[in-house]
């Protein structure tokens, strides 16, 4: 499984994809979306949507996995990133992939165990997990690979779940 992780944003979104192939993971290439505060909002957004399906025409991932806004300190700040999600979502159907989203605390307790894990033992997870030799930087693009790795997690209980055998008796 190829799998997108993103980390919305309208100036700056992340992106990564890792592979996994039964436990092992390892990353693809991760990476930053900019746009400039001067334009307007819908040429972010057109940008954005641009240099996404650019992005998954030349990995070709086989699902995505975007990060939720769970709390945001402005109604302009969740706005925003609420326009920058849609986009990510769209640019998503529209290349075909099935879309999961988690909210951080999700990402936070699969990648470290701990739902209120900082960023410093987030990014050390993440080079552990795909055996980077330094921390992923910029923190968007590390925060986007540990979507990743949350969703390649999820999915692969899913799929041992599927295929066990019931309980006898229950």
């Amino acid at each position: 499984m190829l799998v997108l992780g993103i980390d919305p944003g309208t100036a700056i979104t992340g992106y990564g994809i890792v592979r996994s192939e039964g436990q092992s993971l390892s990353h693809v290439t991760y990476g930053v979306i900019t746009t400039s505060g001067d334009w307007p909002l819908p040429l972010r957004l057109q940008h954005l949507y641009r240099e996404l399906r650019t992005l998954i025409g030349k990995h070709n991932p086989t699902e995505a996995a975007v990060e939720q806004l769970f709390f945001a300190r402005n109604v302009r700040t969740a706005l925003s990133v609420g326009h920058a999600r849609g986009v990510i979502l769209l640019a998503v159907a529209d290349a075909g992939l099935s879309s999961h989203t988690y909210t951080p605390l999700q990402v936070k307790k699969a990648i470290t165990g701990y739902g209120r894990a900082g960023k410093e033992q987030m990014q050390q997870m993440v080079r552990l997990l795909l055996r980077l030799e330094s921390l992923p930087q910029p923190d968007d693009a590390a925060d986007a690979l540990a979507v990743a790795i949350c969703h390649a997690h999820s999915a692969s209980i899913a799929a041992r779940l599927s295929n066990a055998e019931p309980v006898a008796g229950k």
